[in-house]
């Protein structure tokens, strides 16, 4: 409604037909009572049954202090009653009122008395719940308050974009008083602001509900007529209780000096704004070949239309290199990007994993020889044939256009690892030095990252070494047992970790299976578990109870440099049919017989070993032959989306069905359940009950 339409709306109809009832009643939830002179209640309101509790059947024909009024304040209220039908003067306040389920609440108030056309004296009562009352008034006097004395420029627009309120800053800030704005638009109010924009956006706001916020615009206002202004308003449609739209809602705020300064700094902050774009953007993962492609990514387009990260060969495979002045430069590929007009010079590049030469003479070598840039603002067909590997890929290049060429060394730590090169076709501006500072910031930021991923690719191949190496490559043939195995380094940017499985032939055709888990990763991780599976297979050899043995494993692990592990031994006896096992807070393993669905053997967790101070416990366990064991470490099921019992749940599904080989069962946990991104290893070993004297080779296979 317009600030017109509403001060016309005084006791006559509105000329655009009935108006939207306001939701302010219905908020309050105003419940009517009307009583006859005698006290009785003859007219109920739906709003009167839910705020006392009585249905219009119980209440129609009572005395309205009997049924809501308590006992103590009866007197009271007959005489308040009296008063107003005596005298005809309304009562208003708030009174304790007793509800049907026998509570009290408090309830606002006003009470008048009322005339029919044969003069016969009737009371109204109007009541609402006084805390909904209340909260209301705060809510009121808070907004108004907050409006009145905030900095910020405000204002309410009815749906015609017209005013209908100002704060007294934005007063301030357009030069004009409230009273003046009333009823005009922007564009009426303020002549020389851009007010297209803003009424645009305020008609969007009005149609989809969808606030805009820092919604920029420009002009002069009668405030400062000589100055040119910046302002950021933000938009946001008001409705009321019932959803229908009141208008619009507007803030203000004066940006103009922090404006002006960024529009001075616009070039350098787009350069800051490519560094940490690059810092965010590059290095999200340990994996080298990754980490160039993201150096390449941020290049294009917004640096250079063809970019390519190459590292010097030596680097690559963990040593140093040193050219001399006549030397050729063996330099790797890692990374290409171009944008769509690279066409023939992206035929140019070496392609990522390729390694050539690059003689002497050519400018990415002085690059990497020198550690400095190479720019060549406007090249020549010289210049090419010193850019480019060979003559044909000179050739590619003059015919792609290419006409800026720069280098810059990527260095980290005093080392020179290798040349960013970027190379200029579509854009017709030539590499200047601000280009250059931008090209070596990202590069020195770029080279640390890559110089990560070099020495973590090379600890992460080390460790993963020694990780195999310590395990069984051949489980050893059992008497009672069929067994398959696995081991999965962890995906994503993780190191090797300490997880371990091993099968140990004892006397007696028994057989000792073992799964368990070094908390933490790297060389450490694994030269631990190398030592617990070492004394695993020692204390095997003395044929101790299960809880036992785990005691032993446990003073060992102390003294491991502070490590932790967890640990499952079990010892398979065929002819008692049964294993004994005993736990050191690792996951319980999964039993499988046929005709049963798989289940979590009900295991003492116990405490890991390194822990200390709690004493193992030895389980048995039946196992009849074709009886399966899978025994696993938490890399299998564990992830950062699911829940564990979820997860343990997806692994006994999998494991239902019918009797499968132990190899493919193997294979098929490993490719559903181990997310290629999950950041743990994982050991698996699964055992099959076969009758005594029987012999099948146990195979451990990798990946």
């Amino acid at each position: 409604m317009s600030a017109a339409g509403s001060a016309g709306f005084e006791g006559e109809p509105s000329p655009r037909g009935p108006v939207r009832p306001s939701g302010l009643l219905d908020l309050l939830n105003v419940a009517s009572i009307v009583l006859d002179a005698e006290g009785r209640i003859v007219l109920w309101s739906p709003q009167a049954e839910e705020l006392f509790g009585y249905s219009a059947r119980e209440a129609l024909g009572r005395y309205a202090a009997r049924i809501m009024v308590h006992e103590r304040h009866l007197d009271l209220v007959v005489k308040l009653f009296e008063d107003v039908m005596r005298t005809g003067r309304s009562w208003a306040g708030a009174f304790p009122v007793r509800h049907k389920d026998g509570g009290t609440r408090l309830v606002e108030f006003r009470n008048m008395r009322l005339l029919d056309d044969r003069g016969d004296v009737y009371a109204l009562g109007l009541a609402a719940d006084q805390s909904m009352v209340r909260r209301l008034e705060r809510d009121v006097a808070l907004s108004t308050r907050v409006i009145m004395q905030s900095p910020i420029g405000l204002a309410v627009l009815d749906s015609e974009l017209r005013y209908v309120s100002v704060n007294p800053a934005l007063e301030r800030m357009n030069g004009v008083p409230a009273e003046d704005h009333l009823g005009r638009t922007i564009r009426e109010l303020l002549p020389q602001v851009d007010a297209d924009p803003l009424e645009a956006a305020a008609r969007e706001v009005l149609e989809t509900g969808r606030p805009v916020v820092d919604r920029t615009a420009t002009g002069r206002t009668p405030s400062d007529p000589a100055e040119e202004h910046t302002w950021s308003v933000s938009l946001y449609r008001l409705e009321d209780a019932l959803g229908a739209v009141l208008g619009v809602a507007v803030s203000v705020v004066d940006v103009t000096e922090q404006y002006r300064t960024a529009a001075e700094a616009e070039r350098a902050r787009r350069r800051l704004a490519a560094v940490a774009d690059a810092s965010a953007r590059i290095g999200t993962t340990l994996q080298l070949d990754r980490t160039a492609y993201e150096l390449a990514d941020v290049a294009v387009p917004g640096l250079a239309d063809i970019a390519a990260v190459d590292l010097l060969d030596a680097v690559v495979e963990g040593r140093r290199s040193t050219l001399g002045p006549a030397e050729p430069a063996v330099i790797r590929a890692l990374a290409v990007r171009a944008d769509d007009c690279a066409g023939d010079a992206l035929r140019a590049a070496d392609p990522p994993g390729r390694v050539a030469r690059y003689g002497p003479d050519r400018l990415v070598t002085e690059c990497v020889r020198t550690g400095r840039p190479v720019m060549v603002a406007r090249v020549t067909l010289e210049d090419l044939e010193r850019v480019a590997r060979s003559p044909e890929a000179a050739e590619l290049l003059r015919r792609a256009g290419v006409h800026s060429y720069l280098a810059v060394p990527l260095i980290a730590r005093g080392e020179v690892l290798g040349a960013l090169d970027l190379k200029r076709i579509a854009n017709p501006v030539p590499f200047d030095e601000d280009d250059l500072l931008l090209a070596r910031e990202l590069a020195a930021r770029a080279a640390l990252q890559i110089d990560n991923a070099r020495w973590y690719q090379n600890a992460r191949d080390t460790a993963l070494t020694l990780q195999r190496s310590l395990l069984p490559s051949h489980p050893p043939v059992t008497g009672g047992l069929e067994v398959a195995s696995r081991y999965q380094p962890a995906g994503g940017t993780s190191e090797v970790g300490g997880d371990w499985f091993d099968v140990i032939e004892l006397a007696g055709g028994r057989t000792a299976l073992v799964v368990g888990d070094v908390m933490g990763s790297g060389i450490a991780a694994a030269a631990s578990m190398g030592r617990l599976r070492t004394a695993t297979n020692t204390l095997a050899a003395l044929e101790l109870d299960p809880a036992q043995l785990l005691g032993h494993l446990e003073r060992t692990t102390a003294g491991l440099d502070q490590a932790i592990a967890t640990c499952l031994y079990a010892v398979h006896d065929p002819h008692r049919r049964r294993c004994l096992i005993a736990n050191a807070g690792h996951l319980p393993p999964v039993r499988l017989r046929a005709g049963r669905p798989a289940e979590l053997l009900d295991l003492p967790t116990g405490v890991p070993l390194g822990v200390g101070g709690v004493a193992f416990t030895t389980t048995e366990v039946g196992l009849e032959p074709g009886d399966r064991l899978v025994f696993y470490t938490d890399g299998l099921v564990e992830t950062r989306r699911h829940p564990l019992d979820e997860r343990l749940d997806a692994l006994l599904a999998l494991l239902e069905g019918p009797d499968r080989p132990l190899e493919e069962v193997c294979d098929l946990l490993l490719r559903t359940l181990h997310e290629p991104e999950n950041s743990d290893d994982v050991a698996l070993l699964i055992a099959r009950a076969t009758p005594p004297g029987s012999r099948y080779g146990a195979r451990t296979v990798s990946p």
